[in-house]
């Protein structure tokens, strides 16, 4: 408890909330962010041998920065302080540091926690530094904001920074069947996926809408309508690992494949609007870029990548319009699966046939002996050629006619077919006798 909060009324009887109700009492409980928590992980390491020193805890709400924190001071075995940066001044700063300092002169250590540390000051931030340098206190600072702009290079150079992930859907699951008992409900993996997926890494939001909507089912079985009005938005049928992902999946791929672009928007919009990870969708859109449009627009597969890391940059929602803008490209751009179809064939070729030596004139020589034995002999440089180019066999002898890319006569591989023919047309003039 904050020593400026009131004391709790033990005569009431208002329940708190789940989110609050369901934080893990030891650290084999707490879901996620095995990255930092996992065996032999770097934090998991420092508060099992009792190693703590001041960190910053930085990631999105609902990820487990404050019950973290919790239970730091918990295995620890320190005083726990918790500090609003909200609500909380010099006054209260100076009043707190006071208290830590009684705790040491009595030989315990304080954890003083201070959620939302980046809405301190630079002179508050600054209170803290004497008091964090002589060992008074043990910092914990919650962030969702970059502590590089919003933590004081003092303070961060006195703390570690630990980096908090959003929860998978996996581990929100997880949170929510432990959290069944206590709202009384049973409820289907599919009902329990549909909430991790829209509260995207939030346990918080997770829990919020579970303890709504099983406050709606009275039967104690948790339905979908009731779902669907504790997050407010339509529960689209979409099991992410099942058919209907799959099918959707399917149904924008070929909408783009067939130069649709409102098909494909449609497409995109019930997977966005059910949740799907958008660098999911993202990748698949630089796979079509590759697979279907080629180089009929070499270009198609830089506005994938760019989609891509607009949408890792933004997130959601403004990333999405990177995705429908991608989307639309694809889907009107000139279509060749020309570099694929080659691919597979050279693949093809090289399955089914045995691996014939590199020639010698494509082989590096860098030593004396090499060149002895015959190494890069008759090889021939393109540059020292007017033309650029030479009439050298590239391929071993027994696969000397084999032809693996055809370009079509769509889009920038016209101009491509075109070179190529020239390129041929050189070359077989050169090999005449």
């Amino acid at each position: 408890m904050s020593l400026f909060e009131p004391a709790p009324n033990p005569d009431s009887t208002a329940p708190r909330p789940l989110a609050e109700r369901m934080r893990p009492a030891t650290l084999d409980d707490y879901v996620g962010q095995e990255h930092i928590l996992g065996p032999a992980k770097p934090l998991r390491v420092q508060i099992e041998k009792d190693r703590l020193t001041s960190l910053i805890l930085w990631g999105p709400p609902g990820v487990g920065k404050t019950t973290l924190a919790f239970l730091i001071a918990r295995h620890t075995s320190c005083a726990f302080i918790p500090f609003s940066a909200v609500l909380s001044g010099m006054k209260e700063i100076k009043e707190v540091m006071a208290q830590a300092q009684r705790n040491r002169d009595h030989g315990r250590r304080t954890v003083l926690f201070v959620d939302e540390i980046h809405r301190f000051n630079k002179a508050q931030q600054d209170a803290f530094l004497p008091y964090v340098e002589r060992g008074d206190i043990i910092l914990i600072g919650a962030t969702t904001e970059n502590p590089s702009f919003e933590v004081i290079s003092a303070l961060l150079s006195r703390s570690k920074v630990y980096a908090l992930r959003p929860l998978t859907p996996e581990e929100t699951v997880t949170l929510l069947k432990r959290a069944l008992p206590e709202v009384a409900v049973t409820a289907s993996d599919d009902l329990l996926e549909q909430i991790a997926v829209y509260a995207s890494g939030d346990a918080r939001t997770a829990y919020n809408i579970l303890e709504i909507a099983a406050a709606a089912s009275p039967d104690g079985a948790l339905g979908a309508q009731a779902v669907e009005d504790a997050v407010q938005r339509k529960m689209l049928l979409y099991d992410k690992g099942g058919e209907e992902h799959f099918n959707l999946v399917s149904a924008l791929h070929k909408s783009v494949r067939s130069s649709d672009p409102d098909a494909a928007l449609y497409w995109l919009a019930r997977m966005l609007e059910a949740g799907e990870d958008r660098m999911y969708i993202a990748r698949r859109l630089v796979r079509m870029a590759v697979e279907d449009i080629g180089l009929a627009d070499p270009r198609a597969v830089e506005q994938a990548i760019a989609c891509m890391q607009t949408v890792h940059f933004l997130g959601v929602p403004e990333g999405d319009q990177a995705l429908a803008q991608v989307a639309i490209y694809l889907a009107v751009a000139p279509k060749s699966d020309a570099a694929y179809r080659a691919l597979n064939a050279a693949l093809e070729l090289v399955r089914s046939s045995p691996a014939e030596p590199v020639p010698m004139q494509l082989r590096n020589a860098p030593t004396r002996a090499m060149k002895q034995w015959g190494y890069s002999e008759g090889y021939q440089h393109a540059h020292l050629n007017d033309s650029g180019l030479t009439a050298m066999q590239c391929l071993p002898e027994a696969l000397a006619a084999a032809r693996f890319y055809e370009p079509t006569s769509r889009g920038i591989e016209e101009r491509i077919r075109k070179r190529l023919e020239e390129i041929r047309q050189w070359v077989a003039a050169q090999r005449l006798p």
